[in-house]
């Protein structure tokens, strides 16, 4: 079993910088990829980065590869996501998730990435005012 919580979200004005974060509990957060995921009201969840076990390699969503940026600390537990130049629409929930599956992946060359990943946090409020 993996528990996964994220923070740092908020309300953040355009152009502004965030940095949610993701800690996990349970089994041991270096062997599996973890990623970060997005739903806003209507719409699915979109997949927007993940990191594979170690963080040496990283997948973005082609529109999320110029402002966000993913990484890992194992030592720590914790997936983080950084947003810079935020717009209001990258307003939405952001939901970190873990796939423990040992295999490779390449989550963007995938229909439906969010169905690799077992684990998923509660999500949290990222709202950008412009």
């Amino acid at each position: 079993q993996v528990h996964l919580v994220e923070s740092g979200g908020g309300m953040v004005q355009a152009g502004g910088s965030l940095r949610l974060s993701c800690e996990a509990s349970g089994r041991t957060s270096s062997w599996y990829s973890m990623g970060w995921f997005r739903q806003t009201p209507g719409k699915e969840r979109e997949f927007v980065a993940a990191a594979s076990y170690s963080g040496a390699t990283t997948y973005y969503a082609a529109p999320m590869k110029v402002r966000f940026t993913i990484d890992r600390d194992n030592a720590k537990n914790t997936l983080y996501l950084q947003i810079n130049s935020l717009k209001p629409e990258d307003t939405a929930v952001y939901f970190c998730a873990a796939d423990t599956n040992p295999y490779y992946v390449n989550y963007t060359t995938l229909n439906d990435p969010q169905s690799e990943f077992e684990y998923w946090g509660q999500g949290i409020q990222v709202t950008v005012s412009s």
